[in-house]
């Protein structure tokens, strides 16, 4: 089971499968999912957003069964009082304002206009948006209309997030912020299902993974399980920054550093290392001590079809 370890599962997916006509969505997938932070990954296509649909009733499975708290995920009142969801695509009312569009839904909900201004203005001051909550959302760049977004989801205290994509169009001190956010839901023993398509973006705060490539469940377990599965397939570094060449230098001094690609224009270069946490740890030192100034450190392995192909053949080749 993913999630917190001896938990009772509280999401429960019993051999699931999903067709949309000839097309597969998911197939055959059986998970159990615990309190904490579990993170569902894989590329475009893979069947994340599919089974988050699943998981919040808004589509039904082909085959097997879907369970939520106990309960089938389309019913009123799990579906209004105890989940909410971030979805990936936005989808505004036209003419809303960030304080107007998170109250329609709590008053859908059946709650007073006092109370759902109330918990409306929690929620937006929790995702750091309360100073332009009474600005349009028309207006808003994609990063303030994914915390937006967020805010909706939480603003009625769930006990379950369903979480699709929600650290697209975050600038670096967004996402840790969010982040931050997310690790406070859960330690108020929330369960927390966030999808993404950057495997180390989700690693880093979550207490399990699911992996997902073509529908299937490619693997699960918790993160530090996973880590080392994967000690053997380097993880690639895309950086960009002030004097690039000597700082490429001073990483392939280090032990566990594979390869250094520079950049044709000399303002980045692609590292691979086997150890994510050691050259994490050696970027800030370096920065810090030779007074490098950093604009983007990025998963170069966006997609992590090579870690999938990994996974799948037990050879270690990327493919």
């Amino acid at each position: 089971m993913t999630g917190s370890s001896g938990a009772r599962p509280v999401i429960v997916l019993d051999g699931v499968s999903r067709f949309y006509g000839d097309v597969l969505g998911i197939s055959d997938v059986t998970l159990e999912i615990g309190p904490g932070i579990t993170g569902l990954v894989g590329p475009n296509g893979s069947g994340k957003t599919t089974l988050m649909n699943l998981v919040t009733g808004l589509i039904r499975p082909s085959d097997g069964s879907v369970r939520v708290l106990g309960h089938p995920p389309d019913d009123p009142e799990l579906l209004m009082r105890r989940l909410g969801y971030c979805a990936q695509v936005d989808a505004f009312p036209p003419g809303l304002t960030g304080i107007g569009f998170v109250m329609r839904y709590l008053l859908a909900a059946g709650l007073g206009r006092s109370r759902a201004r109330d918990l409306a203005l929690r929620a937006i001051s929790r995702v750091g948006l309360a100073e332009a909550c009474g600005r349009r959302v028309a207006g808003y760049s994609k990063g303030m209309r994914q915390r937006i977004k967020l805010a909706q989801a939480i603003a009625h205290d769930p006990d379950v997030l369903i979480l699709d994509e929600p650290l697209n169009g975050l600038d670096p001190l967004a996402r840790a912020e969010i982040l931050g956010l997310f690790r406070d839901l859960a330690a108020e023993n929330r369960t927390l299902l966030i999808s993404s398509h950057i495997l180390h973006e989700v690693d880093i705060v979550s207490d399990a993974v699911v992996l997902m490539n073509d529908g299937f469940v490619v693997a699960e377990g918790a993160v530090r399980d996973m880590r080392e599965e994967l000690t053997t397939h380097p993880l690639q570094v895309l950086v960009r920054c002030s004097r690039a060449p000597r700082l490429a230098a001073r990483l392939l001094e280090l032990e566990d550093v594979v390869e250094v690609r520079i950049h044709p224009d000399r303002a980045g270069f692609v590292v691979a290392s086997r150890d994510a946490d050691a050259l994490h740890l050696a970027l800030e030192r370096i920065v810090v001590d030779d007074g490098v100034e950093i604009e983007t450190i990025l998963p170069a392995d966006e997609d992590i079809q090579a870690i999938y192909n990994y996974l799948v053949s037990g050879s270690g080749e990327a493919g």
